[in-house]
Formats: structure tokens, sequence, C-alpha cells
């Protein structure tokens, strides 16, 4: 059977609420991304973090942030 409903569209964050969820700084962040070590999709000027790849880091890392991407 073939459901009429849409597939769900993924949900983003901003760097912003990234480093809220994380509790470190947008400067990790943004280390995080430009590493490799966190997917995230430019838009314009700005980056846009997949929820599964946040899922994805925090799982990796057991929930720590590398004292390397730290400020």
């Amino acid at each position: 059977m073939v459901s009429d409903l849409p597939a769900p569209r993924p949900h983003f964050f901003t760097v912003a609420e990234v480093a809220d969820q994380m509790r470190v700084s947008g400067m990790t962040v943004y280390r995080l991304i430009h590493a490799g070590a966190l997917r995230a999709v430019r838009v314009g000027r700005s980056f846009r973090v997949p929820e599964e790849a946040v899922e994805e880091f925090l799982a990796a890392s057991g929930g720590r942030v590398d004292d390397r991407f730290a400020i």
C-alpha cells in the first residue's frame, strides 16, 4: 500500500541552536563544521546543521566535544 503522505522533511538547526544543545560556544560548532566532524549545509553566508548530524556526532563522540575544538 502506497501512502499519499509526503515524506517527512529534515529538520535543520542554526549554529547557535546546536551550540545551545551541546553546551559549547558557537565558535566551537564552527570549528567542528570546518574540521568535517559535524555535517552542515551552507545557506548563503550561514550554516544549517541537520538534526541527524547532531545526533550522529553526539552518539559517535559519547556526548563529549574534543578539547581541540573547545575555546
